[in-house]
């Protein structure tokens, strides 16, 4: 359905998760079927109309939400969940959140795929960049489970065209495939439908083609006082972090039901956090436990532990409330990621210390995170899919968010400058090698494509998919050649 004014309008148009950006497109399009993705596109190409697709609106740059945008297509009214026979997988259709399909999964089949961690994500736009989520440290990443992906793409002639392609090496659309696990939303097609089934997966039945759901969960949550950490505890206690998450990130470590984040905030917000979860049932507790003496090792332990047992779905469907909340009318953020192979230096827990500690600059937005990454994520090959990082112990990010627009630039200048310190030798960014992995498409930066705030001389693509560029260029000249699904960091055909 087509409308260019009204409530279903707003409703797409309103549909940001980050409000530093906004669109004002000729119309939207409601797609409720793959037909009406195909029609949506060929009638923008016909009228020579710069388009985007939306799913869950969670992207954190401007790529849908673009003054220079005069089409949206919205995928969010398709939301089919399904076994399909003849695929032997389970399919998922772009529209469907997160949160809808591990409820689907849980409830049909008792199975799970290791998606993100919001539930109102939507799955368009996340699968197709990799995803990771609670459970990657058991599981790996959602891309991983990719078996078949529909997209709606665009040939040379300008004709819009539905192509099926399959994880078999056989498949003439393979290689299409294989870009949609990772190679990021908005470069190829628009994503209409995934099928999800475990590589080694065998025979018909639904509940045995993807791996089990947890059998519970058991949360956990605790803090530190700004006021408990001078300088030399505060390092302590980054240190202890680094080396339990460095030492416990291997593929066959017990601790890989363990996943955890710590959340340092500004020191005028007062907290440090530590958060995480585990599925070792009825072990869990112990582990939890063992796991804040490592950490507290040399310190004092964390206040108000709160430990949680629950089912998988009451979590999946609401997992850490306080840490997801927004305020009403939402906020405009700033997320600076970087994927970590080892734990930050102590020059770096330094600049950490010293930038939320600033007394210079009003941020209370700003904070610093470290979420445990790596084990059956780093069994796969960099190359045998297009998300290249494949070393990473931990998920980084400096993060700031305001609600009044006249703070943007002193939120902005704090976390631009917190991110160039802590990568300063790198000129500002985490160049792949030893210590770094890279950085994580699902969390774009333009910053990285901006010579004055990237001045390592690596361009933003290796950042992103390292040596598998090359290879997405190929797939980016065969499957859009006119180019039609660009944004600032999309996929320049080779």
């Amino acid at each position: 359905m087509r409308a260019n004014a009204g409530p279903q309008y707003r409703a797409v148009v309103e549909k940001r998760f980050n409000k530093r950006y906004s669109a004002n497109p000729d119309y939207v399009w409601l797609a409720e079927s793959t037909e009406d993705v195909v029609s949506a596109v060929q009638e923008a190409v016909n009228e020579e109309h710069r388009l985007v697709v939306t799913s869950g609106g969670h992207c954190l740059e401007g790529f849908v939400s673009d003054p220079d945008v005069r089409v949206i297509i919205d995928v969010s009214p398709m939301k089919r969940i399904y076994h399909d026979q003849k695929m032997h997988a389970i399919a998922v259709e772009a529209g469907a959140t997160v949160g809808e399909t591990f409820r689907a999964l849980f409830e049909n089949w008792g199975v799970v795929v290791p998606l993100g961690e919001y539930p109102e994500i939507g799955m368009g736009g996340h699968v197709v960049g990799g995803a990771f989520g609670f459970l990657c440290r058991e599981l790996g990443l959602a891309a991983d489970y990719l078996h078949a992906v529909e997209v709606v793409t665009v040939d040379k002639s300008g004709r819009a065209n539905l192509t099926v392609a399959t994880r078999n090496r056989t498949d003439p659309n393979h290689d299409l495939w294989w870009a949609h696990t990772g190679g990021g939303g908005g470069n190829f097609g628009i994503v209409t439908r995934y099928w999800f089934r475990s590589a080694d997966a065998d025979g018909s039945d639904p509940s045995g083609l993807l791996p089990s759901a947890p059998q519970s969960i058991t949360t956990f949550r605790a803090e530190w006082d700004w006021t408990q950490l001078d300088k030399t505890r505060f390092k302590r206690l980054l240190q202890n972090h680094g080396y339990w998450s460095e030492h416990n990130s291997d593929p066959h470590s017990p601790n890989l039901s363990l996943w955890t984040l710590l959340m340092v905030h500004r020191s005028q917000v007062g907290k440090i956090f530590i958060r995480g979860l585990s599925t070792a049932g009825a072990d869990a507790e112990r582990q939890i436990n063992d796991y804040l003496v490592a950490l507290s090792d040399g310190l004092m332990a964390p206040q108000g532990l709160a430990i949680t047992p629950m089912s998988w779905l009451e979590f999946a469907l609401n997992p850490f409330p306080d840490l997801f909340a927004a305020p009403p009318g939402g906020v405009s953020v700033k997320v600076k990621d970087a994927m970590l192979a080892k734990p930050l230096n102590d020059q770096q827990i330094d600049i950490v210390h010293r930038h939320m500690n600033r007394t210079d600059c009003d941020v209370m937005g700003g904070a610093f995170g470290l979420a445990t990454y790596g084990g059956r994520t780093n069994t796969v090959a960099p190359e045998a899919t297009a998300s290249a990082q494949r070393s990473s112990i931990f998920d980084m990010a400096c993060n700031t968010g305001w609600m009044d627009a006249a703070e943007a630039e002193q939120n902005l200048r704090w976390v631009r400058s917190f991110y160039r310190d802590l990568f300063a030798p790198t000129g500002g960014v985490p160049v792949p090698g030893d210590s770094y992995d890279g950085c994580f498409i699902n969390h774009p930066d333009t910053d990285l494509a901006d010579s004055s705030f990237n001045t390592s001389g690596v361009p933003w693509h290796t950042l992103y998919y390292r040596d598998n560029y090359p290879r997405l260029q190929q797939v980016k000249s065969r499957w859009d050649p006119r180019n039609v699904f660009h944004h600032a960091l999309s996929i320049r055909g080779g």
